[in-house]
């Protein structure tokens, strides 16, 4: 099976991406990551019911995962033998939009789970003075960050970034005292520390 990242948005898929989805003999994915690799998919398309049963998929299978697959995507159930393929994620669509460098940010992902580990990493990476590009969950996002921040009596600027690659593109800044507010569900915080 081939895992391939199709980016976080539309026209973020690689040409390695590309040319496995079109070489492929059938391509599942989710509704939304059907719909961006739409254009390169040249065989029969469905859609994935039950993501804990990838393994049990044929072998030629190209599988899409929004984003990189290892960032929260589908790369976490590749087997051995198994071929991975990176998307452009959305951690590097927000450094790049907010001229953030990579070399000092941290990533965590609330998203689909339990936020208190990601709540814990959130704390311990700012004690150690660096920015952090998150996947909110409901119950931790901007608000809860910046109350965070604000406990911790850190300042600094918080952006949530939403839809990357969509026409309804945005990006919001704010600050601890006023943070950012989110209006879409695609959508990511990146806080930078002042």
């Amino acid at each position: 099976m081939i895992i391939a990242g199709v980016g976080v948005g539309p026209n973020m898929l690689t040409l390695e991406a590309i040319e496995a989805i079109r070489n492929a003999s059938v391509v599942y994915g989710s509704k939304r990551s059907l719909e961006i690799a739409e254009p390169y998919i040249e065989c029969e398309a469905k859609i994935i019911k039950n993501y804990k049963a990838l393994h049990e998929l044929p072998d030629d299978a190209v599988v899409l995962s929004t984003g990189d697959p290892m960032f929260s995507g589908l790369g976490k159930f590749a087997t051995e033998g198994d071929r991975i393929i990176p998307g452009i994620s959305s951690i590097q669509v927000a450094c790049s939009r907010l001229g953030v460098s990579l070399s000092n940010i941290t990533a965590i992902t609330a998203h689909g789970r339990d936020p208190a580990p990601a709540k814990k990493a959130f704390i311990q990476e700012i004690e150690l003075g660096k920015d952090i590009f998150m996947l909110p969950a409901d119950t931790f996002g901007v608000a809860e960050v910046a109350e965070v921040l604000k406990e911790m009596g850190v300042d600094a600027k918080l952006y949530v970034c939403e839809n990357f690659g969509y026409p309804e593109e945005r990006i919001a800044g704010g600050t601890v005292d006023e943070p950012p507010q989110a209006e879409s569900v695609l959508h990511c915080v990146v806080v930078v520390r002042k």
